[in-house]
């Protein structure tokens, strides 16, 4: 009997498709070992954290490195805000590049590090442009062409004579023992 071969083939699928929700969530372990995260919009960067414990009223600082600063001391430090849940910083006018932002709980520890391209958006232009003299002219289409006495006799020609032509081959397929 062959249903060995199709029951592992089936086996085999099946574990696949259990395992796929796993792989899809399962994230680097860059991305897990750091406790902290990074976002921009436009020349605002903003750190999040969970992992720093308020001790003598502070929960620490995070500090904003751009790419010639080498160590946490040299960089723009804010101090961390927020509650047992949740703390944050924030930097507002931060240069076009790539930044690395560190934050280093109240105990002395480093809660993570992760680096950010900062790409301030940029402004819209707005300019006049001048409007056309005539403008969309009303009716049929709001074609800006206005046609003359002939083009709309040959058009009106055409489509009467399509009106004709498919009537009479009705009117034949009606009747098939005529010609």
């Amino acid at each position: 009997m062959r249903t060995s071969p199709l029951l592992a083939r089936c086996g085999l699928t099946l574990a696949a498709a259990a395992a796929l929700p796993l792989a899809v969530t399962a994230q680097p372990a860059a991305a897990r070992a750091s406790g902290i995260s990074v976002s921009t919009s436009g020349s605002t960067v903003s750190v999040v954290t969970s992992a720093c414990a308020q001790i003598n009223g502070s929960w620490g600082t995070a500090a904003l490195l751009d790419s010639s600063q080498a160590n946490f001391a040299q960089g723009r430090q804010v101090a961390l805000s927020g509650t047992s849940v949740s703390q944050s910083a924030a930097w507002s006018n931060v240069s076009r590049g790539t930044h690395t932002v560190v934050v280093v709980c109240s105990s002395g520890s480093t809660a993570g590090t992760q680096s950010v391209i900062v790409s301030p958006a940029t402004t819209p232009t707005i300019s006049a442009t001048a409007s056309p003299s005539r403008g969309v002219m009303g009716g049929m289409g709001g074609a800006t062409h206005d046609y003359g006495t002939v083009t709309l006799v040959a058009g009106g020609t055409l489509v009467a004579t399509g009106v004709v032509a498919t009537a009479w081959f009705l009117r034949r397929r009606t009747k098939p023992y005529r010609l």
